[in-house]
């Protein structure tokens, strides 16, 4: 998968982004808004078998954000099972050197139609820490909705977090597209 968007180009993960990928990930100040999954200090290691992982992934979306020609973030939907099968969790980080840019708007606005254009999933979410006041804007921007408050359902460094809970729903979203709106592949 490949799209451009005005910020950042979204694309399949390569064996080739495993140097940048190291390089842009680890980062304590990337890692303390991300489960604890997301390695931290993240090595080159932890980017190959993400790589590796990523390229064999047959259910999830998950794309590298490159910038300036480099590997500098990633953005994943993740459709969930059961019976919340008919919705996909989004999640995000981005280098802080390309932070403020609007390039993970960009991401998240450019993936969303691809979910709904190729996927029967109707809603997808996006949790996050109450701390993290840049990736609940970049939702609001998007045309997420805030849907509730988990409080204290986040453990991170010895501390408890509420978590903000995000959604897209399809059907408002189809109804706010405008009606020439294309869909990138």
């Amino acid at each position: 998968m490949h799209i451009s968007t005005p910020s950042c180009i979204l694309r399949t993960w390569s064996v080739s982004d495993a140097p940048s990928l190291s390089i842009h990930a680890n980062n304590p100040d990337i890692a303390r808004w991300m489960r604890d999954g997301f390695p931290s200090p993240y090595s080159r290691d932890d980017a190959d078998r993400f790589i590796a992982m990523a390229q064999n992934e047959q259910i999830a979306i998950l794309l590298a954000i490159e910038v300036d020609g480099e590997a500098v973030g990633g953005i994943g939907i993740h459709p969930l099972s059961d019976v919340y099968r008919r919705t996909a969790e989004i999640g995000y980080w981005l280098s802080q050197k390309y932070q403020g840019r609007g390039v993970v708007t960009d991401a998240v606005r450019a993936c969303v139609p691809v979910v709904f254009a190729t996927t029967d999933i109707i809603r997808i979410q996006a949790g996050v820490f109450h701390t993290n006041l840049s990736s609940m804007r970049v939702l609001e921007k998007c045309g997420f909705e805030h849907e509730a408050v988990h409080t204290k359902a986040i453990w991170k460094h010895g501390q408890f977090l509420d978590e903000h809970l995000y959604v897209l729903f399809r059907d408002r979203y189809e109804s706010r597209k405008e009606p020439n709106a294309r869909t990138l592949n």
